[in-house]
C-alpha cells in the first residue's frame, strides 16, 4: 500500500496525575507553555497508525521508528497526522494541532538483523519507589545497568490502553499484538522508576521491533545508560532499553530525555 495517508485525534492527556508535573497545568505554565504537555509516548502512539496502515502487521515484527517532538499537545486539541512515502520509501510522519508541525517521525520495514540477547543486557534491582535517588551525574552514569522492570502485558490492560491513545485501528483486536506506544512507554518507565525526577520531557526515540508481542504475554524491560550530557542549559540522558518476553527480544529503544530542564536548575 502506498499514497498519503491522513487521519486525526482527539489528544488525551493520559498523565495528569503523572508524578511528572510537566503534565500539570499549573506546572507546565511555569516552563512557558499552555497548560500540560500531553506524553510523547502518547503523541507517539497517535502516530504509529500511519505505520501500521502502511505496512501492517510486519511494522509489529520488523519495524522502525524514528520520532522527535518539537513542540507541546495540548489535551483536546485535534491532532492532525499526515504521512507519505518519501524519496527513499520510507513513511515521513507529521503530526500537527494549531496549524503548527509539533512531532514528526520517519518509518520503514528494516533489513533483517541478529536481535540484542538478555546477556548483553545486565540485570540489576529496582530501587523501592521512595528509595529512588534523586536523577544526576551521580545516579545516572553513563553505562550503568538500571533496574529491570518485570509485568505481564494482560488484555484489559491493553484495552484500557487503545481507549486511551485513540486507537481505533482493528488490528490489535484482530492479532492480539501489544501496540506499539505501550512498549515506548516503557523506556519511560526504565527511566522514573530507577530515579527520582522533577518536571521532566520526552525529547525523542527511536524502535526498533524484533517480534510482536501478544497480550497476556510477560515483558522484562532491560535498560542501561548510554548518555548523559547539557546541552543549551538542559540535562539530558540517553538510554539503551531493550524489551524481552521469555528470552526473546521484543524491541530495542534509543530513548533520549531532558531529565533536568534548566529551569529547574535556575531554580535550585
Amino acid at each position: 500500500m502506498s499514497g498519503a495517508i491522513a487521519y486525526e485525534v482527539a489528544a488525551f492527556n493520559t498523565a495528569t496525575a503523572s508524578e511528572n508535573r510537566i503534565h500539570d497545568d499549573s506546572v507546565a505554565k511555569k516552563f512557558g507553555f499552555q497548560g500540560g504537555l500531553v506524553p510523547g509516548v502518547d503523541v507517539y502512539a497517535y502516530m504509529t497508525r500511519a505505520a501500521v496502515i502502511r505496512f501492517g502487521a510486519a511494522f509489529l515484527a520488523r519495524g522502525m521508528i524514528e520520532c522527535r517532538f518539537g513542540k507541546p499537545l495540548y489535551d483536546g486539541e485535534t491532532a492532525r497526522i499526515e504521512a507519505r512515502d518519501d524519496a527513499d520509501g520510507r513513511l515521513a510522519i507529521a503530526l500537527s494541532a494549531r496549524d503548527t508541525e509539533l512531532a514528526t517521525a520517519t518509518a520503514w520495514l528494516a533489513e533483517p538483523a541478529e536481535p540484542p540477547l538478555p546477556e548483553q543486557y545486565p540485570t540489576a534491582g529496582l530501587p523501592a519507589p521512595d528509595a529512588r535517588p534523586p536523577a544526576s551525574a551521580q545516579s545516572l552514569p553513563e553505562g550503568a545497568a538500571l533496574g529491570t522492570i518485570r509485568e505481564t502485558a494482560d488484555g484489559a490492560g491493553q484495552q484500557s490502553y487503545r481507549a486511551d491513545v485513540r486507537e481505533t485501528h482493528p488490528l490489535y483486536t484482530e492479532t492480539g499484538a501489544v501496540h506499539p506506544g505501550f512498549l515506548l512507554r516503557r523506556a519511560n518507565s526504565a527511566l522514573k522508576d530507577n530515579v527520582r525526577l522533577g518536571p521532566w520531557i520526552h525529547v525523542g526515540s527511536t524502535v526498533r521491533h524484533f517480534a510482536p508481542l501478544q497480550a497476556g504475554g510477560d515483558l522484562e524491560t532491560r535498560a542501561r545508560v548510554a548518555r548523559r550530557y547539557d546541552h543549551k542549559g538542559h540535562g539530558f540522558v540517553e538510554l539503551d532499553v531493550a524489551l524481552f518476553s521469555e528470552g526473546r527480544a521484543i524491541a530495542r529503544i534509543d530513548h533520549v530525555a531532558i531529565y533536568e530542564p534548566r529551569q529547574v536548575r535556575m531554580s535550585a
